[in-house]
């Protein structure tokens, strides 16, 4: 199967998250093509789709949501998954409320949606993103669960296959 995996990312770490999804689906022996959001003219040469979005301010990125609003009525004919990352850091460091990231999951049925925690790395952002950051008591450091995210691909895969 050929599968798109897309994903809107600011700082890398969403980016990366998408990169293994992709890998771990290629290594199963799928077609997959890695590319973001803004770039996708088309998905009609694809079997299935998976796109991802960094969570900022309880809202997937502008591209990601783009790309669901341009292909709404295709995404409702073959597979698709979604997973957020976001609020890295934060106590307890637990992933954003994936209920909270507005009405973008709204326009289309996926097959699953998972949260996962990201990273936070005060260098890479800029004042007004280290300031909130600074006031909603985040905490420096990846917090991305490889495991998790290797287990949620891994059935993907799994329901590609049935």
């Amino acid at each position: 199967m050929r599968i798109l995996v897309t994903a809107a990312s600011k700082h890398g770490a969403t980016g990366e998250i998408a990169d293994r999804i992709a890998q771990r689906i290629g290594d199963a022996g799928h077609d997959v093509v890695r590319q973001a959001p803004e770039d996708v003219t088309s998905i009609d040469d694809f079997d299935a789709v998976v796109c991802g979005s960094a969570v900022y301010m309880t809202q997937w990125m502008s591209s990601a949501q783009d790309f669901v609003a341009r292909f709404e009525s295709e995404l409702t004919d073959r597979p698709f998954w979604a997973f957020s990352v976001g609020m890295a850091g934060v106590p307890k460091h637990a992933p954003q409320d994936p209920s909270r990231i507005g009405p973008v999951l709204l326009r289309v049925r996926a097959e699953d949606h998972r949260a996962f925690p990201g990273r936070y790395k005060p260098e890479l952002l800029n004042l007004r993103e280290r300031s909130i950051g600074r006031l909603a008591g985040a905490v420096e450091g990846d917090f991305r669960d490889w495991d998790a995210v290797n287990a949620w691909a891994d059935g993907i895969v799994s329901s590609l296959s049935a």
